[in-house]
């Protein structure tokens, strides 16, 4: 699944039939030690559904017969179940035999199960078990789901589904854990002039008596229930052929055209990931399916066969697609075609081992852009991947990238910056140890083993091993048993024979407790003198000398591969200032991410950030700039009632940033790059915020000139701009942009403005935005995220509103998301009292055990507390210094 990627926050910063495989033995199952929240005595093989859709209503009626092996004798069988009415139970030992029905049905809705009781205890053997059940079609993305959206200037309704991480029992009465593989062969009813669209191709169409069409889908291969998917409305589709395989993109009508790059690239990545895992896509189609609307937890759902990406993450549009549109849509198809194999054909065995499943696809989709687009070089990313993961795993709520999850909140929950980000970059750094032949070599021999069956993370570590001959395992189980991240000391280099000596230590980087006792990697570290080659150690016990060729100074953690903060003394960190315009692009990023963090946490001096920013020239990287523009937008953030210290930010920011957009220009050269694009987009959005005059005059100039000039505003400025003007509107200025939101025919287009309403800085119109959130004018997939937008420069309002209006909200925000949600609006706070507030909510709405994200919530508001009461006045200092 990949998580939600486009926010404001963000922006401002920036039985098989033929065509079906035949099925591999699955590896022998170790039930015993998997996680279960149902009873063991049974287990199902297939299930064949047949489903009524009635949209209109938002319900359906369904029945569905499960074959299953009971193990032991027993009179009763339990199944998850969530908001299901059943009218009929009944189980046979086959076709043909008698069946018995059930002489009661108990559904536990706190638990979502159903069981089924017999008065004839049932012996161990075969058995099927038919089950008829009426549900409700909702209208936020979790079971089976409606979005309505514009068309044409007509109102229309789709439906879709999305089962991950434990919804599938809102449509299928199931053993919904993704260790019960079983095969699905689905019918539907549906009204005549719909497509249906599920994971295989369809077998057969039948127009009934009654008009309606009654199609039946071909059987899938074994899989777990959360990889189910049936979508149904008036779609478009367009297809082609890579490798044997039928691929396709489905959107709403009239916008297939917009997906054309979304399927081209499909194409390119299923041929690219054919070969690198060494077994073939197995099923006989892949489509990708485009839907209206947007999540607070996901972009993309990686269910087998049938991808279901929000239009923003596959569409794009001429009129207002950039740069980073397009990348967007391809990171998201290399995230999602990853799964079909980490995750769809081998699926972790329980929620404890997620990160199998997504620090693997995020892995791949980096490796694969790199790969299939060096021209916007992809690799210098991995160093803001890693920082993502870093400042969650520096927390004292952070947890283990393999983690305990005992209950589907939890199992929510997991999908984090720790699964994700840290999962990545965890293995990134182990296929540099053991070299990308021996790590490929690992994963094919992984896949092949245990196709069609469910797996642990040792599992991985076992093929790693024994491909590349060396310790993979202790390594890997340092870095994902534990939390928490390295901290790698550099002591002063001693120089002698044209040999560099270094003495290296390891502690722990932490934001929040100065005084703990460090944990113990063995860290895989690589370290230069500047412009030398470099030598490899491990460092473990805590310490390790290495010894590098040349002298002059040292960076450790060349290249960036490393899983770890590097912390000079002052002396080297002084020594690398002075040559930082002479190292690679992706060590400056890296160095710039270590001083900032290692600032604001009291491990370094809070000022090392600037000073590399003040030494970096003009022509640097435009990423590097990118990640320099971004840290001065956020640390003004932090000046909140200090207008005389903000201003002297701001003064050094303008000086620094307004010449990286003179060289650049406003208007893109004919053959400009791609990273100077996104970094133009970036440029305007920081310069808008730290109060460029020049810039805001350009953009208002821009915004009123394409009322009657469609050309002054090109897409490729046209978020940039509407962001400046959004932020600092005033109440005529955000009435004309509600106008344009609600005339607005693009569902794209409307999403983003909507949300940009929610962007502004003044109160007042952050609190519109939030009354308007709560109305049926956004639509009810938007509401949550316009009030997630307003938390981003007012998270005191914005949580205190959906405190105050908690019934109202929690119906906008799809059930798995709902105990991060509420919390995530409050983590930019500064104010002491919202850590009192995050408390109450816990204790009044969470279970104890589902608490996780407000505590990091907590962990977040007492971090920005310290870090304004520390480290700014060490920041204001150098800025009086050097900021004129």
């Amino acid at each position: 699944m990949q998580r939600s990627l486009i926010s404001l926050a963000v922006m401002a910063m920036l039985g098989m039939s033929a065509g079906a495989p035949a099925l591999a033995a699955a590896p022998a199952a170790k039930t015993a030690q998997v996680t279960t929240q149902l009873p063991r005595n049974a287990v199902p093989t297939h299930y064949a559904v047949s489903l009524t859709p009635d949209a209109a209503s938002s319900t359906f009626s369904a029945s569905v017969t499960i074959a299953l092996e009971v193990r032991q004798p027993t009179s009763s069988l339990t199944l998850n179940a969530a908001d299901l009415k059943f009218s009929a139970a009944a189980i046979s030992a086959g076709p043909g035999q008698a069946a018995q029905a059930a002489s009661k049905i108990d559904v536990n809705a706190q638990k979502q199960t159903a069981t089924f009781h017999f008065a004839a205890a049932l012996k161990p053997g075969s058995y099927q078990l038919k089950l008829d059940y009426t549900g409700a079609i909702g209208n936020q993305p979790f079971g089976l789901f409606s979005l309505d959206y514009d068309n044409g200037g007509a109102r229309k309704r789709a439906l879709y589904t999305q089962f991950e991480a434990a919804d599938a029992r809102r449509m299928i009465p199931s053993w919904d854990e993704p260790f019960y593989k079983a095969t699905f062969a689905l019918e539907a009813t549906i009204p005549s002039g719909q497509t249906a669209v599920s994971n295989m191709p369809v077998a057969s169409s039948t127009r009934l008596a009654d008009g309606r069409q009654l199609v039946r889908f071909a059987t899938t291969p074994r899989m777990s229930t959360y990889l189910l998917f049936f979508g149904l409305g008036e779609f478009d589709r367009a297809t082609a052929v890579e490798d044997g395989v039928e691929l396709g993109v489905v959107t709403q009508k009239g916008a297939l055209a917009q997906a054309q790059f979304a399927l081209d690239t499909s194409r390119a990545v299923l041929k690219e990931y054919n070969d690198y895992f060494g077994v073939k896509y197995p099923l006989p189609k892949l489509d990708n399916i485009a839907a209206p609307g947007r999540s607070q937890s996901f972009g993309a759902m990686e269910n087998w066969g049938a991808i279901f990406t929000f239009e923003f993450g596959m569409l794009l549009d001429p009129r207002t697609a950039t740069q980073a549109d397009r990348q967007t849509t391809f990171v998201f198809a290399a995230h999602e075609i990853a799964h079909q194999w980490f995750g769809d054909l081998v699926t972790m065995s329980w929620w404890d081992d997620l990160w199998l499943n997504e620090g693997f696809a995020s892995w791949m989709e980096s490796r694969t852009t790199a790969r299939l687009h060096p021209e916007w070089n992809w690799p210098l990313r991995a160093v803001t991947t890693r920082e993502t993961a870093m400042e969650r795993d520096a927390l004292a709520t952070t947890h283990a990238v393999v983690q305990r999850i005992s209950n589907v909140d939890q199992a929510s929950q997991a999908f984090d910056d720790i699964t994700y980000q840290k999962g990545e970059s965890v293995i990134r750094m182990l296929e540099h140890y053991v070299g990308e032949d021996a790590w490929r070599a690992g994963v094919r021999s992984y896949m092949a083993k245990h196709a069609y069956g469910n797996t642990v993370s040792n599992d991985l570590w076992r093929e790693i091993e024994q491909a590349a001959h060396k310790p993979v395992t202790a390594i890997a189980h340092d870095f994902t048993l534990q939390p928490g991240v390295p901290l790698i000391r550099v002591a002063d280099a001693v120089c002698k024979n044209g040999k560099t000596t270094l003495r290296l230590t390891q502690g722990e980087y932490s934001k929040d407790q100065e005084n703990k006792q460090p944990l113990r990697w063995r860290v895989p570290v690589v370290a230069q003198t500047v412009g030398g080659a470099a030598a490899r150690t491990v460092v473990s016990g805590g310490k390790a000398t290495l010894t590098l060729p040349g002298c002059g100074p040292v960076l450790a953690n060349a290249g960036q591969g490393g899983y770890y903060r590097v912390q000079y003394a002052p002396p080297a960190f002084a020594a690398l200032a002075e040559s930082f315009a002479a190292l690679p692009a992706i060590d400056q990023l890296g160095l710039l991410a270590d001083s900032w963090a290692l600032g604001l946490s009291g491990q370094a001096p809070a000022a090392g950030f600037l000073e590399l920013a003040s030494r970096t020239p003009l022509n640097a990287a435009p990423e590097v700039w990118e990640r320099i523009a971004q840290v001065l937008a956020g640390l003004r953030d932090h000046y909140e009632d200090q207008p005389e210290q903000r201003a002297a930010l701001d003064r050094f920011a303008r000086a620094r940033l307004a010449p990286v957009l003179a060289r650049i220009g406003w208007d893109a050269a004919a053959d400009e790059a791609a990273p100077v694009a996104n970094l133009r987009e970036t440029l305007i959005s920081a310069l808008g915020k730290v109060g460029d005059p020049a810039v805001i005059a350009e953009a208002r100039r821009r915004y009123a000139a394409s009322a009657t000039d469609a050309s002054a505003l090109p897409a490729a400025l046209r978020r940039p701009v509407l962001m400046v003007i959004a932020a600092s509107a005033d109440a005529a200025t955000w009435e004309q942009l509600h106008a344009t939101a609600k005339a607005e025919q693009s569902n794209m287009t409307r999403i983003e403005l909507y949300q940009l309403l929610a962007s502004a800085r003044d109160k007042a119109l952050a609190q519109r935005a939030l009354a308007l959130a709560l109305t049926d004018e956004p639509g009810a997939t938007l509401s949550a995220a316009m009030i997630s937008s307003v938390a981003v420069r007012h998270p005191d309002l914005a949580f205190d509103f959906a405190q105050a209006h908690y019934a109202q909200v929690e119906s906008k925000v799809e059930g798995g998301s709902r105990s991060r949600y509420f919390a995530a609006l409050g983590k930019h706070s500064a104010d002491p009292a919202m850590i009192g507030k995050l408390r109450a909510y816990a204790r009044q709405r969470l279970a104890a055990d589902a608490q996780g994200d407000a505590k990091t919530a907590i962990a977040a508001v007492e971090y920005r507390i310290k870090v304004r009461s520390k480290r700014l006045p060490q920041i204001d200092a150098w800025l009086a210094q050097h900021a004129g």
